[in-house]
Formats: structure tokens, C-alpha cells, sequence
């Protein structure tokens, strides 16, 4: 996987890993794969979320999906039309999660837990919307909620 940073600076790596770990879990294809992550200000978020999701407030993260996987499958860059793969590379551009560093702050001190734990969830979490996976019916919520927490668990992130 190949990740693109802004304004990540060393919580980079922690990132880095819990996608990875992510991927791994879910059977995706890593080498693959690339996707952006920006961290932002929450003027830009607001932006961000009504320009493109008619929403004038702040938010946590935004994700922006590149490729379509209602089916949540294992993504295989041979059934994507090569406007969906960077030619510099070779591999599928899933898409961009942005976050919002000011929340991620407000919301680790409100939890009680680290910025680098609530960091990495927003990437989890960001991460999965890119797949295909969403929170609109309670399932699906279970679902992701169940799977956040088993990757976040894996690499040993806590709420601590």
C-alpha cells in the first residue's frame, strides 16, 4: 500500500501501520493499492464537507471513494478502468481520507484516550468507507464498528 501524506508529520507511521494492518485483515490486495490521507483545519473541512456533501458544519473525517465496492470485495486492480490506476505506479487509487486535526484533538481529550489512538481510528475508519463499507442501517454500523475494533485491538490501540 502506498499511502500519500499532508500534514501527517510522525504520526505518519502509526497510520501507515494501522492501514496496513487493516488491509491485511480484510484479505486486501497491499502491494496494490495506494490512497491519500490529509490532515486539515476545520475551516477546510467545512469546506470540503459542503462542497461535496451539501453539509455547511465540521466534521471528523471525510472520505472520498475513487472506486466502487458495494460488495466489499477483495479488490483486484485487473477489473478497474485505467483512469482508476496511477500510471506512475501500476496500482488502484482507492481513494482520499481527510481529518480534521482540531476535532481528532477535541474528541481524544473527550474519549480519554490519545491523539494517536483517535488519529488512527479516524484512518480506520476512513479507510473502511473507501472499501465500500458503510454505517447507514444498524448491520452495517455493527459491522464496522465490530471491525474497527478488532483491527484497532490487533495493533494493540487502545481507548487507554
Amino acid at each position: 500500500m502506498t499511502i500519500y501524506f499532508s500534514n501527517a508529520g510522525s504520526i505518519r507511521f502509526a497510520l501507515k501501520r494501522t492501514v496496513d494492518c487493516a488491509l491485511k485483515y480484510l484479505g486486501q490486495p497491499r502491494r496494490d493499492l495506494e490512497m491519500s490521507v490529509s490532515i486539515v483545519s476545520e475551516d477546510e473541512i467545512r469546506r470540503l464537507n459542503k462542497q461535496f456533501r451539501n453539509v455547511d458544519s465540521v466534521t471528523d473525517v471525510l472520505s472520498f471513494p475513487t472506486v466502487d465496492n458495494p460488495d466489499r470485495g477483495i479488490l483486484n486492480v485487473a477489473d478497474f478502468p485505467a483512469d482508476n490506476i496511477n500510471p506512475a505506479t501500476g496500482k488502484l487509487n482507492i481513494g482520499d481520507v481527510v481529518i480534521c486535526a482540531e476535532r481528532a484533538r477535541r474528541q481524544a481529550d473527550e474519549y480519554g484516550h490519545s491523539l494517536r489512538r483517535e488519529m488512527c481510528f479516524l484512518t480506520l475508519h476512513g479507510l473502511l468507507h473507501l472499501l465500500g463499507y458503510d454505517h447507514i442501517s444498524p448491520q452495517d454500523e455493527r459491522q464496522m464498528t465490530q471491525l474497527q475494533s478488532t483491527i484497532l485491538d490487533k495493533l494493540h490501540i487502545t481507548r487507554e
